[in-house]
């Protein structure tokens, strides 16, 4: 049985992402054990990663460190054996250069771009951007194979990554201002939304990374 890895770094709503991770692979027939763990040696093994992200940047990515050899283990993993990857809210902007979160804080720096403060252009518009809003698909991406035009999904943040080149975005979304509702490059994908509580969209996204084959 192929394992996912669901990494626990102590940043993370791991109940709900194991679930939603265990339904779909239920529902697509892909036979998928969803292991919760803080063990590099599980990560490195596995065959698909999933890294969810709750909190501030810089505590996220000193969580990650504080895991003895995790990061290691995760970048020899994805960048060096090409394991499927999924970043999710939080878990996605460390994948970003840096940080500019109560300052500059490095990241893994598998897609190179910054993660900055949403400003939308209307005032009248809440930070944290909390809510269900549409996606739009920039590129094609077997991640949304299958989604219906107008699919919307569930966002909590107040941050957005800022790739460097636009081509690493897979899809966006408005609020006030267009941002990065997904960004992918080579066997790494990740969203700013949380496909764990997008109900059917959500399952349906994560459905399609257990069966992707970068």
């Amino acid at each position: 049985m192929s394992t996912v890895a669901l990494i626990d770094y102590g940043s993370g709503n791991l109940r709900s992402a194991e679930k939603a991770l265990a339904r779909a692979a239920s529902e697509h027939g892909t036979a998928h054990k969803i292991v919760v763990t803080a063990d590099p040696k599980i990560v490195a093994k596995a065959e698909r990663i999933v890294l969810p992200g709750v909190g501030a940047f810089a505590d996220c990515m000193r969580g990650l460190k504080t895991l003895p050899g995790m990061v290691d283990a995760l970048t020899e993993a994805v960048m060096g054996h090409l394991v499927p990857f999924l970043g999710i809210c939080v878990g996605m902007q460390l994948m970003a250069s840096v940080g500019r979160e109560f300052g500059d804080h490095p990241g893994l720096d598998w897609i190179a771009g910054d993660v900055i403060r949403m400003t939308p252009g209307d005032p009248t518009l809440k930070i944290p951007h909390m809510g269900w809003n549409e996606l739009s698909i920039t590129r094609s991406h077997p991640l949304f194979a299958g989604l219906e035009r107008g699919a919307h999904a569930y966002f909590v943040h107040s941050y957005v990554i800022r790739p460097r080149d636009n081509a690493d975005i897979l899809a966006t979304t408005d609020y006030g201002a267009p941002f990065a509702a997904a960004v992918g490059r080579g066997n790494i994908v990740g969203t700013q939304f949380h496909p764990e509580k997008s109900q059917a969209v959500g399952l349906a996204i994560l459905g399609n990374f257990l069966n992707w084959k970068p």
